[in-house]
């Protein structure tokens, strides 16, 4: 191997994306490693592609969509000041509709013992909880077994991990954290979380303790207790191990993806065309999409949750059978993933 090749953690310090960018960047084609070894699996870059990976990041910092981006990489001059000029429109109509909407709700407003320790971000608890929230059970998944109303929340391996599943859906998010102590497992109602995350939101950094008197979250002098339960939680892992390799990777906007199933009447069958996607009631919109021809249903009111739960422009579907839980992963976020089960309609598969 050429030793001036880079390992991943070099070439991403050089340009400044994470690992786990370079790998979603590398799964879609758009920046594929100069060598991968046959053994390890480990990824390697050449200097050469210094330039293509830092002006990737500067288009993703811009909010071009994925779709979009390979026609500046890869098209001509004309196209890609076509499609930079397009994406500068419509984030200056976004963002002047927002500040319509902000200044309007404006208007409307009136003038000692062991212990574990992980110290986080206020926000940054407060945004995993929200993204993990639409994956609760509820109603007779609830009922049924009332651990589905919790979230797992896992403190170990310098990593926060909150883990949330209805059955249909299984959404796991990793922040990374200062862990003092042993590893902790808790289970903790999903609405007192949420409560106490938002009251954590505006700290810099707050800390979830956890020893014998049992668990509470900390910040500015202050602290929250979490109710745990005693109920053992599902074994996602056993789950995420279990996975299949994909066969199908789908990458399309996602708030135009959930605007059309939000108008689909009944399950929402997904099918590639040409680069493009074709949802069901004649929605298409453009997509980057590797494998062979798919087809595949989803109930909207399952997928759409864990599409609201997303940051960024973009939504990696991973699909490796149309009965198998499909990944869900936001693009440019690879500590967030949501497991969703398609549904079965006449005609819906993937090809062989």
């Amino acid at each position: 191997m050429d030793d001036e090749l880079l390992s991943i953690g070099s070439f991403a310090r050089e340009v400044g994306l994470t690992p786990s960018a370079l790998r979603f960047y590398g799964d879609c084609d758009v920046l594929v490693p100069a060598h991968v070894d046959a053994a390890t699996g480990y990824r390697f870059y050449s200097p050469d592609q210094v330039a293509r990976a830092v002006l990737l990041r500067r288009l993703r910092a811009a909010g071009v969509p994925l779709p979009e981006v390979g026609a500046v990489l890869d098209g001509t001059a004309e196209q890609a000041r076509a499609v930079l000029a397009a994406h500068a429109q419509q984030a200056q109509e976004v963002a002047e509709a927002a500040q319509a909407a902000i200044e309007a709700i404006l208007d409307s407003l009136p003038g000692g013992a062991r212990r574990t320790l992980a110290r986080v971000g206020g926000a940054e608890l407060a945004s995993a909880v929200r993204q993990v929230s639409p994956s609760v059970g509820d109603g007779a998944a609830r009922a049924e077994f009332p651990v589905l109303g919790c979230i797992l929340v896992e403190l170990d391996d310098q990593e926060v991990r909150l883990v949330a599943t209805d059955r249909y859906r299984l959404a796991v998010r990793t922040l990374r954290a200062r862990v003092e102590g042993p590893a902790a497992r808790l289970v903790v109602d999903a609405a007192a979380l949420g409560d106490v995350a938002s009251w954590a939101l505006p700290f810099d950094e707050v800390g979830i303790e956890v020893d014998e008197r049992g668990a509470r979250v900390r910040g500015g002098g202050r602290a929250q207790n979490l109710p745990t339960s005693d109920e053992g939680f599902p074994d996602y892992r056993l789950i995420l191990d279990d996975l299949p390799s994909p066969r199908n990777r789908l990458i399309t906007d996602r708030n135009a993806l959930r605007a059309a199933l939000l108008h689909s009447p009944g399950p929402a069958v997904l099918r590639t065309e040409d680069q493009q996607l074709a949802i069901s009631g004649g929605t298409f919109q453009p997509a980057v999409h590797t494998g062979p021809p798919l087809r595949i249903a989803f109930d909207p009111a399952v997928l759409v949750p864990a599409l609201e739960a997303g940051v960024g422009p973009d939504v990696l579907l991973e699909i490796s059978a149309p009965d198998k839980p499909v990944v869900v992963r936001s693009a440019d976020q690879g500590s967030f993933t949501t497991l969703v089960m398609p549904v079965h309609t006449e005609g819906t598969r993937t090809t062989p």
